[in-house]
């Protein structure tokens, strides 16, 4: 039977851009599908005790550095683990990735979210730039419109809606992976989400 996956995160995550392609590819494996909720961070982590990085101990920060470096060798991603263009805020790329789900369906968000990730962690890009954004759809084969449409009360209201339903559910970072209800937190964790998706 068909398992659904809820995809919780923010564009501006770096764990997330080291799970993506992995998740995408267990996820279309296991025929599960894939429910995608890009939220803001910024109103969960008051409600889930998180902190924005420049608020985090010294240490915290330095060690989520290594983390980054040891995990993209691993991997073997490419990235720069201290971005010309970060921090950045995500709300932009989260809206623009719901206009895609919207208007194209869950694949094609994937492949913006994915786009996304790679242009802020491994090519220096803006992800908070309509430039940008713009680019990633004409590489893509998706309408520039999307842009526009990215500033919709439609696509401000599912957002809204997504964030709500990440702080009910007990969500508090990204990325965060629900299947069948039961909540796997990090991208450290996709083992465990291909075990319960082939189960």
């Amino acid at each position: 039977m068909s398992k659904n996956v809820d995809y919780y995160f923010a564009p501006q995550s770096p764990w997330t851009y080291l799970g993506h392609e992995r998740f995408a590819e267990m996820a279309e494996k296991a025929g599960a599908t894939v429910r995608i909720y890009p939220v803001d961070l910024g109103r969960v982590f008051p409600v889930s005790g998180g902190l924005p990085l420049p608020k985090r101990a010294p240490q915290r920060q330095a060690y989520r550095l290594l983390e980054l470096k040891r995990f993209s060798e691993h991997l073997k991603l490419p990235m720069n683990i201290q971005p010309k263009y970060f921090p950045v805020g995500g709300d932009d790329a989260a809206k623009l990735i719901i206009a895609v789900d919207l208007h194209d369906g869950a694949a094609q968000a994937m492949r913006v979210a994915g786009a996304i990730f790679k242009a802020c962690w491994a090519e220096e890009r803006n992800i908070a730039s309509e430039v940008t954004f713009a680019e990633i759809l004409q590489a893509l084969g998706l309408p520039a419109e999307r842009i526009e449409q990215a500033h919709s009360q439609a696509v401000q209201t599912r957002y809204d809606a997504d964030t709500q339903r990440a702080i009910d559910i007990g969500v508090f970072g990204a990325p965060s992976y629900v299947v069948d209800g039961e909540m796997f937190w990090g991208q450290d964790r996709l083992d465990f989400v291909q075990r319960k998706l082939m189960a």
